[in-house]
């Protein structure tokens, strides 16, 4: 995590960017397009080629899968982009209370933003007086859960499991906040010293006051679509990113391979978590590659463990809350409270045969 001259936490680079030219934006969409107009024009080059033909035709059928959970989550950008956040933020109510966890939970989905975006919106809660309990649960929430990247986990694996893993993550959340404020309450970590009452009354007020403001006109659809694009930046380039290297995956791994080393053992398990700890990726990445542990490999509590333990092991996110809090021992709390649970939910999910 960088620094300003303030001392006060600046976007990662994984976010950063509103900049006019996104390297990785580009390379990612240029190397997509190129490899699905080959496989669509030119279908004889895996004869030529077995690898590249693989790999072109794995980016195309992820690329067809995910396409109307892309669009759907450019729009629900717009829409998003349309409410102040701090209507989001507000609504988080009391702290070391369950509404206000389950608030601060509900709010970290609700934002459309990367993993490491996020961290920036968990920082400024804490700063305007959320319990660490309503933290935590707001930044373990958010980093898959987004409206955009839940449609698009839907697409990839199927109601059923994005459901399952959206309701065991949301649970993990709660109980994981509700962990952290007892901890508090008994003196184990440290309260937040800018504690304050959040009033979440004060958010349906702001709200009718600002939807009376908005004036439906006809250019109100492209106006979204064009802000969605704009604010779906960030996350398309990890998503385009995620794309290329799944199909990498397909390419160089065979299914058989794929599925000995990260079936739905403990074996498999324990490597997925290595994998999910090294891999410093936005969560926008990680999605099609937790799709294919679940598809390929018919691992569904690696797939889960895929997707979460990112959130539990991720450096960036342990250094970020050691800034914001002061303290170390509450970022090393993270991992020690939501790993366990984690393993214990992708054990009972391997058990599952699908």
């Amino acid at each position: 995590m960088n620094h300003d001259h303030n001392n006060q936490p600046v976007v990662s680079a994984c976010c950063a960017s509103k900049k006019k030219h996104d390297p990785l934006l580009m390379g990612t969409l240029v190397i997509i397009v190129t490899a699905v107009v080959v496989h669509l024009l030119f279908p004889k080059t895996a004869d030529l080629n077995p690898l590249l033909g693989t790999f072109n035709a794995s980016t195309f059928e992820l690329l067809l899968k995910m396409s109307w959970g892309i669009i759907f989550g450019i729009l629900a950008v717009g829409v998003m982009d349309r409410i102040p956040r701090e209507f989001i933020m507000s609504i988080l109510g009391k702290g070391g209370t369950f509404s206000g966890l389950l608030r601060a939970t509900a709010a970290g989905v609700l934002l459309d933003l990367c993993s490491h975006g996020i961290l920036l919106v968990g920082t400024k809660l804490y700063e305007r007086g959320a319990s660490l309990g309503q933290v935590m649960a707001f930044l373990i929430a958010s980093p898959w859960n987004s409206f955009s990247l839940t449609l698009i986990l839907w697409a990839l694996i199927g109601f059923k499991w994005m459901i399952t893993f959206l309701f065991v993550s949301f649970a993990i959340a709660i109980f994981s906040g509700f962990i952290f404020d007892r901890l508090v309450e008994r003196g184990v970590l440290p309260g937040n010293p800018n504690k304050t009452d959040l009033d979440g009354f004060e958010f349906w007020k702001e709200a009718r006051a600002h939807i009376r403001k908005i004036k439906i006109t006809p250019l109100l659809p492209l106006a979204i679509v064009r802000d969605g694009l704009r604010g779906s930046t960030m996350i398309l380039r990890w998503i385009f990113f995620g794309i290329i290297l799944a199909a990498l995956i397909r390419t160089f791994v065979n299914p058989e391979t794929f599925a000995v080393f990260f079936g739905p053992t403990v074996k498999g398990l324990g490597l997925t978590l290595v994998f999910a700890t090294i891999l410093e990726v936005c969560s926008e990445g990680s999605i099609p590659i937790a799709a294919d542990l679940l598809t390929r490999a018919k691992s569904i509590g690696n797939s889960f463990a895929f997707l979460m333990a990112g959130v539990s092991t991720d450096y960036t996110e342990i250094l970020a809350l050691k800034e914001t809090t002061r303290s170390w021992k509450v970022a090393f709390f993270l991992p020690i409270v939501t790993l366990p649970q984690v393993v214990l939910i992708a054990l009972l999910l391997n058990s599952i045969t699908i």
